[in-house]
């Protein structure tokens, strides 16, 4: 096996930390002896055992360590943080080759790891499936990078595209059920995956969404609320305090348990203020799922990184107009003759 090979298993495992380790990065770790696996972990849950202690700790032979390649699909951080620095722990363990597919783009790391293992005599590669491990944790490089959340859009719509029939807040008109039950599903599994959820006042006053997960197993993302002038009710579910909430206005409000009340500049820049916010509070990523004004808003100023797209096989001929994107679609799947579309910004492919 090739250290390509070695690198693809530890993205693997990486994957297997995804919705549990943000705002870190998600990390898979193999150690090699002489063409054998010998040790392999991955970063579990934040605030744990790093990838590299979990992979060293499971090798049955330690002394082994010593003849060993140890792959890593991100540079072994330098720092204290939660836990000790991997790259002390690596060198401690007289580990004498370490192969990396990206340097870690947070300035507490970028390069020091890989600089601190190379000045004790080991020797280190970098950029092996660079690209796919970029992919991987392209919310934690989009972070690092660009000082807000990874956004991830996400609408159904009509095949003549439309989000809704128009519909008055607070009547009795239903919204138009554009998703299946399996592609609901499909939904509360992606919000596992990710730090936050947004929506607008109208999207909020018109379906009183609760914006948890209860159809998959996971954790909750944070609830994110646009309310410039709190026109939401106070009864309606986003308001219920049963996990955090934080909520951008201009009335000023005092916070409870569980709902965080932020005073932002709607005349400036209102979701440039927002991601700021949420940058500072280390939320590492952000399902937008309307409405139509909020979107737009994302869409005009070019603020988003990948869309998820559900259209359905029907037809409204009238009502509330989906976004237009300019992007790649990049993968489709097909659910209950629900078309799912993964589209992403064409600057932002390389």
């Amino acid at each position: 096996m090739s250290d390509d090979d070695y690198m693809r298993r530890c993205i693997q495992l990486a994957e297997n930390g995804l919705g549990a380790v943000a705002p870190n990065p998600m990390v898979g770790a193999v150690i090699v002896h002489e063409g054998r696996i010998i040790g392999e972990g991955y970063h579990r849950r934040f605030g744990e055992a790093h990838a590299e202690v979990n992979a060293i700790a499971r090798v049955a032979r330690p002394e082994l360590l010593q003849q060993s390649t140890l792959y890593v699909n991100l540079e072994p951080c330098s720092h204290y943080g939660h836990t000790p620095p991997c790259s002390k722990l690596i060198i401690s363990k007289h580990i004498p080759r370490v192969v990396i597919a990206n340097v870690d783009p947070n300035p507490k790391v970028a390069g020091r790891g890989i600089r601190m293992m190379r000045e004790a005599g080991i020797e280190v590669i970098t950029g092996v499936l660079e690209k796919e491990g970029e992919w991987l944790n392209r919310r934690f490089f989009t972070f690092q990078r660009l000082h807000r959340p990874y956004i991830q859009l996400k609408w159904a719509q009509s095949a003549d595209g439309f989000l809704d029939r128009l519909r008055e807040e607070n009547n009795a008109i239903p919204p138009v059920q554009i998703s299946s039950e399996l592609t609901k599903l499909l939904v509360h599994k992606a919000r596992t995956e990710e730090s936050a959820i947004m929506v607008g006042t109208n999207t909020a006053i018109k379906d009183n969404p609760k914006l948890t997960v209860r159809r998959w197993s996971g954790q909750n993302p944070v609830r994110v609320v646009v309310d410039r002038l709190l026109r939401i009710p106070s009864h309606y579910h986003v308001f219920d305090q049963s996990i955090p909430t934080l909520v951008y206005t201009e009335q000023k409000k005092g916070s409870l348990t569980n709902l965080t009340y932020i005073l932002i500049n709607f005349a400036e820049n209102p979701l440039d203020q927002i991601m700021d916010d949420l940058f500072r509070r280390n939320i590492l990523s952000l399902i937008v799922e309307g409405g139509q004004l909020l979107l737009d808003d994302f869409v005009k100023r070019g603020l988003w990184d990948e869309a998820r797209v559900e259209i359905a096989p029907l037809w409204l001929g009238n009502g509330i107009k989906a976004p237009k994107l300019d992007g790649q679609i990049m993968n489709t799947e097909l659910f209950d003759d629900i078309q799912i579309l993964t589209i992403r910004q064409a600057e932002k492919l390389d």
